[in-house]
């Protein structure tokens, strides 16, 4: 499965959420790590999901760019 992830760079560290698992954050010092992390707690809250019984979500959200010019 794939699913969006959305990267922050904050003042100190780095920070990844992913909107089609709310609550699945990471922080990190850099984003190699936070890469690493968030990887690993998606995998951690599927597996939480299956052991409950629960259903897998279908990722819905997608990234995009949108380019515009400065007056």
């Amino acid at each position: 499965m794939k699913f969006t992830v959305i990267y922050e760079k904050g003042p100190i560290s780095w920070g990844a959420t992913v909107p089609d698992l709310p609550g699945c954050i990471a922080v990190g010092d850099s984003r190699a790590e936070v890469e690493s992390l968030i990887r690993e707690a998606i995998e951690g809250h599927l597996d939480a999901l299956v052991e409950l019984g629960m259903p897998l979500p279908t990722p819905v959200h997608a990234i995009g760019e949108v380019e515009v010019a400065i007056r």
